[in-house]
């Protein structure tokens, strides 16, 4: 879950974009109001902010994000539960609130408006309240067992991993069946495998580095593997200006020809050494 928090001084305006019938919206929690529609909190929000006439952004506005996947399986009740952990958390209770469900995307969030003026006229200190907000966001998804931001990523990372891993091995496969004659050769074997070299072009119409897309990734020839750096993989299989794509001829960056002269050199070098 993702928990964002500002301070706001539209309140009537944001409480009819969390109450937009058009957003599917549903309210999801509520205290120390009684109103049910945008004008009518607005009025008793206002009320109770007259106490304090310093205080211009007088207004929380927050914004609760459970992963898509908590999100379908949370009920309004939940949300509502979910709600009052995080104002629990941000230390905001006692103080008129009122948050909405928005369902109209495949991304269910919350919008959460509380009133910065508790019932004494005193202002909530919103310093850092952005991270305020994340911290108190994870500490709530945590206490009620639901995903946090940081499980969020530690999933993709893992997932990432293992498609660098596969897409590797593919690779290694792929040019030690014996030496790869040209670039093309080595595109139909990854193909015949369900990954696709996708060429970069640059705006010169020049070849300058590869990307391989397998199973919904789309990921950079070096981030899979070093191995796997356009100047590696042409070194290998092509030593001219220009490669053949889709029969087609397409120049190499001089950037890219470059870093690969270099690795041919080093390989003579190292071979002369050898000898």
């Amino acid at each position: 879950m993702i928990g964002k928090g500002s301070t706001i001084s539209s309140t009537l305006g944001a409480l009819r974009y969390g109450n937009n019938k058009e957003k599917e919206a549903e309210q999801v929690y509520s205290d120390l109001i009684v109103g049910e529609t945008a004008e009518e909190i607005a009025q008793e929000f206002k009320a109770v902010q007259e106490l304090n006439q310093n205080c211009e952004r007088n207004t929380l506005s927050f914004i609760l994000s459970p992963t898509v996947r908590d999100g379908e399986n949370l009920s309004n009740r939940e949300l509502g539960e979910l709600t009052k952990k995080f104002i629990q958390q941000m230390k905001l209770e006692e103080r008129q609130a009122v948050a909405y469900v928005h369902r109209d995307k495949v991304h269910t969030h919350v919008h959460l408006y509380v009133n910065r003026i508790d019932l004494n006229g005193r202002a909530y200190n919103d310093s850092f309240i952005g991270k305020q907000s994340q911290l108190a966001a994870e500490r709530t998804a945590r206490e009620l067992g639901i995903q946090t931001v940081k499980d969020v990523q530690y999933e993709k990372n893992l997932e990432l991993s293992r498609t660098r891993s596969e897409i590797q091995k593919v690779h290694q496969n792929a040019i030690s069946q014996n030496r790869t004659i040209d670039l093309q050769t080595y595109i139909n074997r990854m193909r015949e495998q369900q990954i696709n070299v996708i060429p970069v072009i640059n705006k010169s119409k020049q070849l300058q580095g590869f990307r391989f897309e397998y199973q919904g990734q789309s990921i950079k020839g070096s981030d899979v593997h070093r191995s796997m750096s356009a100047s590696n993989l042409l070194k290998s299989i092509n030593r001219a200006k220009s490669v053949a794509i889709s029969g087609r001829s397409v120049p190499i960056a001089p950037s890219l020809a470059k870093a690969v002269a270099k690795k041919i050199l080093k390989i003579v070098i190292d071979k002369g050494i050898g000898i």
